[in-house]
């Protein structure tokens, strides 16, 4: 589980900001948190969902794409060709141009706390840390640190007592500049790593994240549906807890008929590649809706866009949660797209109750969040720009305010900051 997360110089991150999941005391509401597993250590409770808030061009999109970084370090493998790492500096300031990117990642796992903290540009890895915490005692696992002078790694006694020099030196040599050193021990060792095997099982696969929209997910959701008939099922039933009255959905694949070559394709005919482009197949996903005059079938791509936002979000909300893995944290970009306000509240009400602990994270311009009593102060964030252009994120509760006060009314008064300056025309 996620317990915060700390990035530097990255988009339009500048200072070091933060995002806590750590709930704070003595609030209400004690269905929205829950109590980590951490052995040995009594640990704070954590948040299960954490919303931002902010105006366009804000920083919120930028805080996710951060969260998601070393997610995709993890899973790179070594490759020949010359792929830039997925870092960008603060652009607004010439002094940190050639100056690294920091993400720092502190999460529970298999009952272990764990930090980890990387630093890179596009070109390479310039530091690497990962830090145990047996009985809430710090204890360094490994670090790595690129200089004028070349790499340099320094190991911890929990790697030193179970595995070799020779091993350990084995490693060093075989990371390249743009790949994550625990990932590399892990893809070249047949030994049971579990100093390294539990963190990096985290950071590679702990979280889902959903930045583009859900057109991606939305076919990946009918695909599933085409092969397994009780997917299909579930979207159904996923669609109907939200209102959207569908009874059955069908996806089928057939083939396309031969046309033969036309007129272009027979000038072109030399050139095979061209001429044998065209898909050979199609899917048809079919939708059956329940009405009071009886059933009617209409295709996805005549359905809103709202109900193919919600067919894409299925896969990613049907996954979360340690009863299918370790992915246990979901971060989705603009969650009210296309979407009813009540029918966000309902899906964030339906994370909140699960029996299964796991963790949202999510932006939206959607206020109505803010008056339906359903989250606690702590799970509010707002993101701003300063006079730099670089982005501020902080927590409603770090202003001053009762708990039972109306938080969108005084958001919207501009009491957290956060909002959009509009100029109106004379």
């Amino acid at each position: 589980m996620l317990i915060e997360f700390s990035v530097t110089n990255f988009r339009s991150f500048r200072e070091r900001q933060t995002l806590s999941m750590v709930a704070a005391p003595r609030l209400r509401k004690r269905e929205n948190v829950f109590k980590p597993e951490s052995a040995g250590e009594k640990f704070p409770d954590l948040l299960k969902v954490a919303v931002i808030y902010g105006p366009n061009a804000s920083g919120k999109s930028n805080l996710l794409k951060a969260l998601d970084v070393v997610r995709r370090m993890a899973k790179r493998e070594p490759s020949t060709r010359n792929i830039p790492l997925p870092i960008a500096p603060f652009q607004f300031d010439p002094a940190l141009a050639d100056q690294p990117s920091v993400f720092e990642l502190n999460f529970i796992h298999a009952g272990m706390r764990y930090q980890f903290t990387l630093s890179a540009t596009s070109e390479r890895i310039v530091g690497e840390k990962l830090l145990a915490y047996p009985k809430g005692q710090e204890s360094l696992l490994y670090k790595r640190l690129h200089s004028a002078q070349g790499e340099s790694y320094q190991f911890g006694a929990l790697l030193k007592d179970s595995l070799s020099v020779e091993l350990l030196d084995a490693w060093q040599k075989l990371t390249p500049s743009k790949l994550l050193f625990i990932a590399q021990a892990m893809a070249n060792s047949s030994e049971a790593l579990t100093p390294l095997k539990v963190p990096f099982e985290w950071l590679k696969k702990s979280s889902v994240s959903v930045l583009d929209g859900m057109h991606q997910m939305a076919e990946a959701s009918q695909e599933l549906a085409e092969e397994y008939d009780i997917y299909a099922k579930e979207i159904a039933s996923f669609l109907r807890d939200v209102d959207v009255p569908i009874s059955k959905m069908t996806v089928e694949t057939f083939e396309l008929p031969h046309t033969g070559l036309n007129a272009l394709n027979k000038i072109l005919e030399k050139d095979s590649h061209l001429i044998n482009t065209s898909p050979t197949s199609s899917k048809m996903t079919v939708l059956t809706h329940k009405t009071a005059l009886g059933d009617a079938e209409l295709m996805y791509e005549n359905e809103s866009e709202g109900t193919k936002n919600l067919i894409g979000f299925w896969l990613p909300w049907s996954i979360k949660g340690p009863t299918n893995g370790p992915v246990c944290l979901l971060v989705v970009d603009e969650l009210d797209s296309s979407l009813h306000p009540k029918i966000v509240a309902t899906l964030i009400e339906k994370h909140i109750n699960s029996s299964v602990p796991s963790q949202l994270i999510f932006t939206t311009h959607d206020t109505h969040l803010m008056d339906t009593k359903l989250l606690r102060r702590d799970q509010f964030w707002i993101t701003e720009r300063d006079m730099n252009g670089a982005t501020q994120l902080r927590s409603i509760h770090d202003f001053e305010g009762r708990e039972s006060e109306d938080i969108e009314k005084r958001y919207y008064e501009g009491r957290y900051r956060g909002l959009p300056f509009v100029k109106r025309s004379a």
